[in-house]
C-alpha cells in the first residue's frame, strides 16, 4: 500500500548520524575549505579504500594544513562518515529534478535513473565508497540505503493516489527500482559508458510501464 503520510513536495531528508560532530564551519571561507577536504576524501577512499587512506594524504590533496582538518573533523571514520552522508545529499540532489510536480510517477523514475546515470558516471568513486560502508559503518550504509528507498516509495506513493501507477503500491517495489538502478549505475555508468543514459533509462522505464501501469 501507499506510504499515507509521504509528501513528494517536501524535501527527502538528508542522511545523517549522531556519531557526526557538530564542527559546522560558521564562515563561506570555512565552508569551502571543509567541501576541499571532503571532495579530497572522496579520491582518497575512491581510489586507496578505506582502511589504505590517509588523514595526511587527504589533506595534501586539499591543499590544506594537517590542522585545518581537526577544525571540521575529529578523525578518518567521521570524515568518512561525512563523505557518505555529502554522496548521498548528492544522489538526492541529481533526482531533485523528478519531484516536479508535472511530470507524471513513472516519468519521475525515468528522469531521476537518467539524473543518477550521469552523476555516477563523473563520480565513479561513490560506488566503491558506498559499498566499503557495509563494513566501516553499516549503520551509515543501511540509512542511505533505505532513506533513498523510502524517497522512491513516497514518489510512487503520490503517483498511486493520482491513479498514474497501480493503487497497490508496496515498499518492495521502491526496492526493487533502487536494486536497478544500483545495479544499471554499476554497468552503464561505473564498469563502461557506451550506453546514452537517457537509453538506459527508457529501457528501465519500459519494465516500469509494464508492471506498475493500472490495471484495466
Amino acid at each position: 500500500m501507499a506510504p499515507a503520510s509521504a509528501d513528494p513536495a517536501a524535501d527527502p531528508v538528508a542522511v545523517t548520524s549522531d556519531k557526526i560532530s557538530d564542527k559546522a564551519p560558521r564562515t563561506e571561507r570555512g565552508r569551502k575549505t571543509r567541501q576541499k577536504l571532503l571532495d579530497a576524501a572522496a579520491s582518497e577512499f575512491g581510489e586507496r579504500g578505506f582502511h589504505e587512506a590517509s588523514i595526511t594524504s587527504i589533506t595534501q590533496r586539499a591543499g590544506t594544513a594537517l590542522g585545518s582538518f581537526y577544525t571540521y573533523f575529529d578523525s578518518k571514520d567521521e570524515i568518512y562518515r561525512a563523505l557518505v552522508d555529502h554522496l548521498s545529499s548528492r544522489v538526492r540532489e541529481a533526482a531533485r529534478e523528478s519531484r516536479r510536480s508535472d511530470l507524471e510517477a513513472l516519468e519521475a523514475e525515468r528522469v531521476a535513473l537518467t539524473n543518477f546515470l550521469n552523476f555516477a558516471g563523473t563520480h565513479k568513486e561513490i560506488y566503491r565508497i558506498i559499498d566499503e560502508c557495509e563494513f566501516v559503518d553499516p549503520a551509515t550504509f543501511r540509512t542511505h540505503y533505505e532513506s533513498t528507498a523510502q524517497r522512491i516509495f513516497e514518489r510512487l506513493g503520490e503517483g498511486a493516489r493520482k491513479g498514474e501507477v497501480r493503487a497497490d503500491i508496496e515498499e518492495a517495489h521502491a526496492w526493487a527500482i533502487m536494486g536497478m538502478n544500483v545495479f544499471l549505475g554499476l554497468r552503464y555508468a561505473v564498469w563502461s559508458q557506451e550506453r546514452d543514459p537517457a537509453e538506459v533509462a527508457e529501457i528501465a522505464n519500459s519494465i516500469l510501464r509494464g508492471g506498475l501501469l493500472p490495471r484495466p
